[in-house]
């Protein structure tokens, strides 16, 4: 049975959750204690070098690291990635802007916010982060006009990625009423049969005030 190294409060984890809900797909669960150091043991980062989380490891012992890898690698040959060679090249543009433009912003804002480190930034990183987070949704809202979903007519593991930390971003302090197309997109990610909409608060975690 495939393990899935997990934090719960971590949006990123979640994708992986999400993904595997939607496939129905059996697994197990190892909590990863990130903010009490296991992340960097020895034995954790033979999994992800990184110690971050999620990772997970196959039947066979084989691990494989970064959410939107994970994505990619457990949505071949579902109806979550197109077969469609170019369909999937557009899919994989919208996990790199996932990663490069909505986790780095919205996602260090809000984690900042809900772990009270936010005062521990300097201003100017702030508001480059909350420029660059104004940035991502300008260009979601502008997209999300043209069609329902993030690579075309259907939902993805682009729509998975890009809803983790895009649609929290009132969490990090982001008026979202700017962005009505948006919103809407949101709405119909929901509404897809088993949305994961559980959340897990980082003061579940008493560690998760320090830093990682």
């Amino acid at each position: 049975m495939l393990t899935l190294y997990d934090y719960l409060p971590s949006q990123n984890a979640w994708k992986i959750r999400q993904l595997l809900q939607h496939l129905q797909r059996p697994y197990r669960t190892r909590i990863v204690s990130i903010f009490e150091g296991e992340g960097r043991r020895d034995d954790y980062r033979r999994i992800n070098p990184t110690g971050a989380v999620p990772a997970i490891e196959l039947e066979d012992g084989r691990v494989l690291a970064e959410s939107n890898a994970i994505l990619d690698y457990l949505a071949q040959g579902s109806a979550y990635l197109p077969d469609d060679a170019f369909a999937q090249a557009k899919v994989r543009q919208w996990l790199s802007f996932e990663q490069q433009y909505v986790e780095m912003s919205i996602g260090s804002l809000r984690y900042w916010t809900l772990t009270g480190k936010l005062p521990q930034r300097a201003p100017a990183l702030i508001e480059a982060k909350r420029g660059a987070a104004l940035r991502a949704l300008g260009i979601l809202e502008s997209e999300f006009a043209q069609r329902p979903f993030a690579a075309g007519e259907d939902y993805s593991i682009a729509d998975i990625a890009l809803y983790a930390y895009a649609s929290r971003a009132e969490d990090a302090g982001l008026d979202l009423a700017p962005y009505p197309q948006f919103r809407a997109w949101i709405a119909r990610v929901q509404a897809q049969p088993g949305h994961l909409a559980e959340r897990y608060a980082y003061d579940i975690d008493p560690y998760s005030g320090g830093e990682l």
